[in-house]
């Protein structure tokens, strides 16, 4: 067992050592009085890495009295689906008639696989217990999702961190075979740099472990600096392809919008960082600045678009300044909406209304001369 790494050897057992996730698994919440009463329906898990999907799971399949099933959906396919209702079905192998099946990653499975198990999950055989940790809305099978309560796991917060940490430094199944010295502002540390994601906290704490040598007293002493090294630096959650980073562009629009220059630079930072394409970057600048600046200073979008030009013909990582400072004067510049707004009402006046004919007095002028008409261009 202790071959395994610590962050699977501390995995809780029973919903009293489930730490976290207070507003869906505390003490008389809704999912705790149906996993305690053993009346689960299919779940979809939705949350960041490390926050506890998968343990949770794990949870329920101590709880229960049906069979547990487990199967990834980036290795899995129609035939393991298939499997698993067979032996549900199995009268010798499951009593019950029922199983629960734990699928990590469903948003990996295509439209074909998810629809493969929705006359079990119809029918009961199957009580689904999915994992993601993209947007269910967005992934997931309609016809899945209205069968399925679907529960938002939150990153773990700081003292969750904390709390878990310690009970691996004292549990005879994580670290308590050891003599450890670490301060409480080490494992504060731990918990800052691990930015909510209970696996990286413990995997770094059992790398510095297990590479520290014992001073002369024996002990293994932990530093603030033997944590950094271990844990590397802090995780940003982005990945370019996913909902974050959705997420994070809308935040770095809103900050633009709402002239706060410091959170526009930062979720420009966290873009940055996780690769996000620089053009990309510079396109939604251009568009703040005419959508939200506006006529307030028209500058803006000579400012953005030159912007624009610029990363297009430098590239990566030159164009981080030029998207910084136009970002910043964009954020910095009043905010009039009007030309937004009175686009999109003539607009729906033109698409809706009975707008008449133009004018004369503002017609393109016509005359004939030997013949041939001309149009005379008032410019």
């Amino acid at each position: 067992m202790n071959d395994r790494p610590l962050a699977f050897r501390m995995r809780p057992k029973t919903l009293e050592d489930y730490v976290g996730q207070e507003h869906i698994i505390g003490k008389d919440k809704l999912l705790y009085r149906t996993i305690k009463a053993d009346r689960l329906s299919s779940l979809i898990l939705w949350g960041p890495p490390g926050c506890g999907k998968t343990s949770l799971a794990k949870v329920i399949s101590e709880t229960t009295k049906y069979k547990f099933v487990r199967i990834n959906a980036v290795t899995a396919g129609v035939g393991d689906i298939k499997n698993a209702v067979n032996e549900a079905d199995n009268p010798l192998l499951n009593p019950s008639g029922k199983c629960i099946l734990f699928i990590d990653e469903i948003h990996r499975f295509n439209k074909l696989q998810q629809d493969a198990l929705l006359p079990y999950v119809e029918n009961g055989t199957v009580i689904l217990i999915g994992a993601t940790t993209e947007n269910p809305y967005f992934e997931v099978n309609k016809a899945l999702i209205s069968r399925s309560m679907v529960v938002k796991l939150e990153p773990l917060s700081k003292e969750d961190i904390i709390k878990i940490v310690k009970r691996a430094l004292s549990s005879k199944e994580g670290l308590g075979e050891f003599s450890i010295k670490i301060s409480d502002s080490t494992i504060e540390k731990i918990a800052d740099i691990s930015n909510g994601d209970v696996r990286t906290a413990l995997n770094g704490l059992e790398v510095a472990v297990l590479t520290t040598k014992m001073n002369a007293n024996g002990e293994i002493e932990l530093t603030d600096e033997i944590i950094s090294q271990s844990l590397n630096k802090p995780k940003a959650m982005f990945d370019k392809n996913g909902d974050s980073h959705y997420d994070n562009i809308s935040a770095f629009i809103k900050s633009m919008r709402g002239s706060d220059a410091d959170a526009t630079i930062f979720y420009l930072a966290r873009a940055i960082n996780g690769g996000e394409d620089p053009v990309f970057l510079a396109r939604r600048i251009v568009i703040c600045s005419a959508e939200d600046v506006g006529m307030a200073n028209p500058q803006a979008l000579v400012v953005a678009t030159a912007a624009m030009q610029a990363v297009t013909m430098i590239g990566m990582p030159e164009s981080k300044l030029i998207l910084s400072e136009a970002a910043v004067y964009v954020a910095k510049s009043p905010k009039s909406n009007a030309s937004y707004l009175a686009i999109n009402k003539a607009l729906e006046d033109v698409q809706s209304k009975d707008t008449g004919l133009i004018p004369n007095h503002i017609r393109n002028a016509v005359a004939k001369r030997n013949g041939t008409i001309w149009y005379r261009r008032r410019i």
